[in-house]
């Protein structure tokens, strides 16, 4: 095994193909094989992948995009958001309010104009928010719209103010608590607690068909790919390098001439479009949003997938969103009170024992494996070797220069 991983065309292979183009290869193979086991395989085959799991898979990936948006702003510009739920709740009431419209007179109340909570409250016609909603550009407006206008006024405030490090946590955590008490209120417009549920097509397509479902997994895929993309070149740009250098040392940045304020509200505004795009695919693939997805905790999970992941590794963010929410599938089923308990001892053995998360435990794998070459201590002959050529070279610059002299 060594032997191949040592090989050179191995070892070629890997150092032509970048972090983006692998994730994208991950991404493309995996969504491929899901689309051809659903469709060409029937139920009871061994190889076949059934409607539900196409749907969780899909979750998975919204998680994925989500974990990603969270480590850009904290393992690249080392804010620490814990309110990036309230973007992602934010692009869901976005799609739930254009899919809520598209039910039209098949309510329970058989109203064609107003959704059937509206109804039931006694509402006699939408809010002007609602105007618009039924039209899906307007839904791709408000996804990006509402999720980057909450980021752009808070950061602005925020940065502007040089609140960073714990106080910028509980000033995040404390909009989303503070959206969570609204959205619970039936005045708002948004369902109350109950949310927006009983969604029946998005752009003309049943909701509960199973192309529809294998559709939606695949635009998710599509988006992460995408979202991974601009990630991949943001951090690789030069805008992303001063982001980093706030990271490393905010006083060095600003005192060189850069304005951080603004680096970050930027950063922190393209990380929460990219919460309201996942929030918006989330929705029809679970069929509600409620204001619960506003709840503190969490956001406070999305930062143990980007920690167990590896923060500041893009690729290390989907693979902890996955690889945990595949753990919470897993172990709520089977130890449901005690999987919070399991999580939060994962987040602290990962800390202690991978500061650097799984992305880390891979990399001191592969250095074990291929270690880096180590610089060859210089030998009493080669420094006599070195010093003679000093030597000579200088007595050569010296009758140059006495040449250029005469």
């Amino acid at each position: 095994m060594n032997t191949l991983l040592n090989s050179p065309s191995v070892k070629n292979i890997t150092k032509k193909m970048s972090s983006l183009h692998f994730v994208i290869a991950i991404l493309f193979v995996s969504t491929l094989y899901v689309s051809v086991c659903n469709l060409m395989f029937a139920e009871g085959s061994l190889l076949h992948v059934s409607d539900y799991t196409v749907s969780l898979l899909g979750k998975y990936l919204c998680y994925a995009l989500l974990a990603l948006a969270v480590d850009l702003v904290w393992g690249y510009c080392g804010i620490l958001s814990l309110g990036h739920g309230a973007f992602f709740a934010l692009g869901g009431y976005a799609m739930g309010m254009y899919l809520m419209r598209q039910i039209g007179d098949r309510g329970v109340y058989g109203n064609p104009e107003l959704p059937d909570f509206m109804v039931f409250l006694n509402w006699t016609e939408l809010p002007w928010y609602w105007a618009g909603s039924d039209n899906a550009l307007v839904m791709i407006l408000l996804v990006f719209a509402g999720p980057g206008l909450l980021a752009f006024i808070f950061g602005t405030l925020a940065f502007r103010s040089r609140v960073s490090g714990v106080y910028l946590s509980i000033m995040t955590q404390a909009m989303t608590y503070a959206l969570l008490l609204s959205f619970f209120r039936n005045e708002m417009g948004f369902g109350g607690n109950n949310g927006l549920t009983d969604f029946k097509e998005i752009f003309g397509f049943s909701l509960q068909s199973p192309n529809t479902k294998l559709a939606l997994f695949v635009a998710t895929a599509v988006m992460l790919a995408i979202g991974y993309a601009i990630s991949h070149f943001i951090v690789n740009s030069k805008m992303g390098r001063v982001v980093t250098a706030i990271r490393d040392s905010e006083d060095r940045v600003r005192f060189v001439g850069y304005k951080p304020q603004h680096y970050k509200v930027w950063i922190f505004v393209v990380s929460a479009m990219l919460a309201g795009v996942a929030g918006a695919l989330y929705v029809p693939q679970v069929g509600i949003i409620n204001p619960g997805e506003f709840s503190p905790l969490n956001s406070i999970e999305i930062v143990i997938w980007v920690a167990i992941g590896g923060r500041g590794t893009l690729y290390g963010a989907l693979v902890g969103a996955i690889v945990v929410s595949y753990a919470k599938t897993r172990f709520t089923a089977i130890m449901p009170e005690a999987w919070l308990f399991g999580l939060g001892g994962l987040f602290v053995l990962v800390t202690l024992l991978l500061p650097k998360g799984l992305a880390g435990l891979v990399t001191n794998l592969m250095d074990k494996i291929d270690p880096p070459a180590t610089e060859k201590k210089p030998s009493s002959s080669d420094k006599n070797d070195s010093d003679k050529n000093d030597f000579n070279k200088s007595k050569s610059d010296d009758a140059t220069l006495a040449a250029e002299n005469k």
